[in-house]
């Protein structure tokens, strides 16, 4: 490919997430997640998805389009590892790569002719923010694609652990009942960078229309005010 050559965007994703703080790290970490993939008008052809329908799940190749891009640099600092731990940018998931590209397997939970639309794709488990560009789309292969005697490096020992959500009266009772589940999910993962530990920190995300905020305090992470935006 010539090196000059620009990535097409298919399609985005409609997501709770308007912005990037608070997104599950990795895709899959909260399964009850769900968001809506749009294909781009000159790419809502139902052949283009012919046979799709018979796979549980998909890998979405896309793009970091809030990023603010730098000059590439061989380390970066993982955020799971304190902020102050150096890794190779080739062993890490970070957005600040030589291409900001991000890669996600989700669940294909459906596909939905919608007028204007044409065939939308409901999928769950995404770690994408709402709008971000989707180049490309691929069936996962079970036979192929899983590995399960895949070792994990440094990161294998980030992700067993989440946090007991609790929530101050009357904050749940604002949040819809259907997004409850995946909203507790993204808050037990822990948005706050690794290297802040304060209990007095108040900090907050944008879910679903409503910006939701908190505090941590050991393993407890308390809601103390839900604002519907």
């Amino acid at each position: 490919m010539d090196e000059n050559a620009q990535l097409t965007v298919i399609a985005r994703i409609k997501s709770d997430f308007t912005t990037k703080f608070g997104i599950p790290r990795q895709s899959g970490l909260v399964p009850s997640q769900r968001a809506t993939i749009v294909f781009e008008p000159a790419y809502r052809d139902a052949n283009a998805l012919r046979g799709l329908e018979g796979y549980s799940h998909i890998w979405l190749i896309w793009g970091f389009s809030k990023v603010e891009m730098r000059a590439w640099a061989p380390m970066v600092k993982p955020p799971r590892l304190g902020g102050n731990k150096r890794m190779g940018v080739f062993a890490s998931r970070s957005p600040f790569r030589p291409n900001p590209i991000g890669l996600s397997s989700v669940r294909l939970e459906g596909m939905e002719a919608k007028p204007g639309l044409g065939t939308v794709l409901h999928v769950s488990g995404a770690d994408l923010m709402d709008g971000s560009p989707i180049y490309d789309i691929k069936p996962y292969l079970s036979f192929t694609d899983s590995h399960p005697d895949a070792r994990d490096g440094f990161a294998a020992a980030q992700y067993d652990y989440a946090l007991n959500v609790v929530f101050e009266e009357p904050w749940l009772g604002m949040i819809p009942k259907e997004k409850r589940e995946a909203l507790i999910g993204s808050l037990g993962q822990d948005p706050r960078p690794a290297y802040q530990d304060d209990p007095d920190t108040p900090y907050g995300f944008e879910f679903a229309g409503f910006d939701v905020r908190f505090r941590v305090k050991g393993d407890v992470l308390t809601v103390f005010e839900v604002v519907k935006l």
